[in-house]
C-alpha cells in the first residue's frame, strides 16, 4: 500500500510549511492549500486519506469546508484552531469534524491523532465477515445465513459483529457487556440473554444448527 495522503488546509504559511516537512518526514504524502476554495479543489483532484483543516480562514472558512468535504464523502477531518472555547469545539464537531486540536499544539500529538483517525477509518471500512454458513455484511449491516438475509437491530448487529470478530473464542459476560453496551456488567441485568435469544431466533428460524452457544458460568462462544 502506498503512502497515506494528507491534505493540510491553512492560510498560515508557517503552519503549512511546518506540517508539510514534518508529515513528509513521517512518510505521508502531503498536499497543502492556503484557502478553503483551494483545499476543496485539491480534495476533488487528489482525494486525501485525511484532512488537517484550520477553522479560521478568509473566504470559505474551515466549518464550511468541513461541511462540504463530509457531504462529498467520509474523509476524516482533524480540525485545527486557535480558538479554545468549548462552544467553538462543539461547533467544529457538529459540522462533522472527527477530531479537534487547539493551536499551539505539539507535533507528536498531531501525529498521534492522525494515526488514530486513519486506524479508525480502516477499521470502519466495509467488509464481509464469514463463519460457517453465516456472513455479516458490515457495509449494509445485514446478516446472511445460506441464502437467507436477515435485518438486524443496532444492538443485534453489534453483538453479532463481536462474535464474528472472535469465532471459536469464549467471550465472558463482562467482555460482551462492556463491548456492546459500553459498561461493566454488574451481575443483575438479563439484557445479554435477551439479545442472544433474539439473535438465535433469527439465525435459526429455518431450523439451522445453533452457532451461538452458552458457556455456563462464563459467557458465550460462536462455534459449530
Amino acid at each position: 500500500m502506498g503512502s497515506k495522503r494528507v491534505l493540510v488546509i491553512d492560510d498560515d504559511p508557517g503552519v503549512t510549511d511546518f506540517l508539510r516537512r514534518g508529515l513528509s518526514y513521517e512518510g505521508y504524502a502531503v498536499d497543502v492549500a492556503s484557502s478553503g476554495r483551494e483545499g476543496l479543489d485539491s480534495a476533488r483532484e487528489r482525494p486525501p486519506d485525511l484532512v488537517v483543516l484550520d477553522i479560521m480562514m478568509p473566504g470559505i472558512d474551515g466549518l464550511e469546508v468541513c461541511r462540504r468535504l463530509k457531504a462529498g464523502g467520509d474523509v476524516p477531518v482533524l480540525m485545527l484552531t486557535a480558538k479554545d472555547r468549548v462552544a467553538d469545539r462543539v461547533e467544529g464537531l457538529d459540522t462533522g469534524a472527527d477530531d479537534y486540536l487547539v493551536k499551539p499544539f505539539a507535533f507528536e500529538e498531531l501525529l498521534a491523532r492522525i494515526r488514530a483517525l486513519l486506524r479508525r477509518r480502516e477499521a470502519d471500512a466495509p467488509e464481509v465477515l464469514r463463519y460457517s454458513d453465516l456472513s455479516l455484511d458490515t457495509g449494509r449491516r445485514v446478516a446472511i445465513r445460506g441464502a437467507r438475509e436477515m435485518q438486524l437491530s443496532t444492538t443485534e448487529y453489534n453483538l453479532l459483529h463481536l462474535f464474528m470478530r472472535h469465532p471459536r473464542q469464549v467471550l465472558t459476560r463482562p467482555q460482551i457487556m462492556d463491548s456492546v453496551w459500553g459498561y461493566d456488567f454488574g451481575g443483575e441485568s438479563n439484557v445479554l440473554e435477551v439479545y442472544v435469544r433474539y439473535l438465535r431466533a433469527k439465525l435459526e428460524s429455518d431450523g439451522e444448527p445453533r452457532l451461538i452457544h452458552t458457556m455456563r458460568g462464563t459467557g458465550y462462544v460462536l462455534r459449530e
